[in-house]
């Protein structure tokens, strides 16, 4: 059932005037930034309540979206923080799973899910355009194990304002509190939570882990389960785009993406000022469309670091690398950490730096490395280690990860 906050705070006169200075109004759509697209549900035109994690509605989920082994999709639209500001209050959308059968004493177990690239537009929100085959076999795997998916969209996705793509903590904040708000509703799940992701929301997931016992200690976290890990530093980016700077690679569509950071964030910013008449559809196209369209138009148009700018973007590009960082290397609890050794999205490289150095900081990481997988194939791939890593999370079975046989001797990146 759709519900209003605001329309049930309004009847609690003394709650109403112990909020009433914590209320933030809804952000403006900005098509410019993706907005758009998208049903009313997505629109909160109320004033959002500074309570991380209060549900602000929620609708049954299309059938069509809904997962073959869930007994129930469910639309969420929450409340969380703006995690650029680190303090507005914001709307987020997302969704929820629940698996088939009676929930077990205690409520379902929990899952998490980060999901990867799809885009900067509020039309790519997977609880409104859907999911690729790939994560529907993935969620669909852990449903049948009997856990609970909550799926956020994250921070401007579906929802008004910018999508900041690949920025931590604005990630962190969406999945931490699509964990809250939904562990506060009717939906008979358990306390404990494992959170998932891959690719982008693997980073999402590894944030998510980092800023956990700060943002919400209250929330028992049991592990962490992500693949295709991005770090990205100005030397790491810088190597692992040297070989592609003059030859089209789809790939390169992430760069374009990461434009629309810039822009949030520095109001000097001007697509026109850095990006080419060559590369200028690709890049605005990332206001309307998703990935997919985005990295064909790369492809199509001949796209390259060298004839896509007519400004060198780099300076631009390293001021916000930093907010692709993570609170800490050491999260709380275990981490599992999966690898596709053929991955050009996101380079071995890449991955292995952090993992040395998340072991290196005294993180408990259980590192796989699968040969013969590329990005896409370690998601499903890796469920043969990940599955038995998530029974002991939940079960609070210890941990200790494989740095000692594996990584702590390498030395950090």
């Amino acid at each position: 059932m759709v519900k209003g906050l605001m329309g049930r705070l309004a009847a609690g006169a003394a709650v109403a005037a112990m909020l009433a200075p914590t209320l933030a109004c809804a952000a403006q759509l900005d098509p410019a930034q993706g907005d758009g697209g998208v049903p009313a549900f997505y629109q909160w035109t109320e004033a959002v309540p500074a309570t991380p994690g209060a549900m602000l509605r929620t609708e049954p989920l299309p059938a069509e979206l809904v997962l073959a082994n869930a007994a129930r999709g469910v639309r969420i639209l929450y409340a969380s923080t703006n995690g650029i500001d680190g303090k507005t209050p914001t709307p987020v959308s997302g969704a929820l799973f629940l698996p088939k059968g009676a929930p077990p004493a205690g409520g379902w177990p929990l899952m998490a899910w980060s999901h990867g690239t799809v885009g900067v537009a509020d039309v790519c929100a997977p609880s409104f355009a859907g999911r690729s085959q790939r994560d529907i076999n993935y969620l669909n795997h852990w449903l049948a194990q009997g856990y609970a998916v909550v799926a956020s969209d994250y921070q401007g996705l579906g929802t008004p304002g910018g999508h900041p793509y690949m920025a931590s903590r604005p990630a962190a904040y969406s999945v931490l509190d699509s964990v809250r708000a939904v562990q506060h509703g009717d939906f008979g799940l358990s306390k404990e939570v494992v959170i998932v992701g891959q690719s982008q929301g693997g980073g999402a997931a590894f944030a998510t882990a980092g800023y956990a016992s700060t943002y919400a200690p209250e929330l028992d976290v049991r592990g962490t389960v992500a693949t295709g890990t991005p770090w990205v530093t100005p030397r790491i980016f810088q190597a692992v785009t040297a070989a592609g700077r003059d030859k089209p690679q789809a790939t390169f569509g992430y760069v374009l993406l990461m434009l629309y950071l810039i822009r949030q964030t520095d109001p000097s910013f001007q697509f026109a000022d850095y990006v080419s008449d060559k590369a200028m559809p690709a890049v605005k196209l990332g206001a309307t469309g998703c990935l997919q369209g985005v990295e064909e138009a790369v492809v199509d148009d001949g796209l390259t670091y060298e004839n896509s700018f007519i400004k060198d973007p780099t300076e631009k590009l390293n001021a916000v690398f930093g907010l692709m960082g993570y609170a800490t290397l050491a999260p709380a609890a275990p981490v599992f950490m999966g690898t596709g050794a053929l991955d050009k999205d996101v380079p071995p490289p890449m991955q292995q730096a952090l993992i040395r150095s998340a072991c290196a900081a005294g993180a408990r990481i259980e590192a796989h490395e699968y040969e013969g997988l590329d990005h896409s194939g370690a998601v499903n791939g890796s469920l043969g280690d990940s599955t038995p890593f998530v029974k002991k999370a939940f079960a609070g079975e210890t941990i200790g990860g494989n740095c000692a046989d594996n990584w702590a001797t390498q030395p950090a990146q």
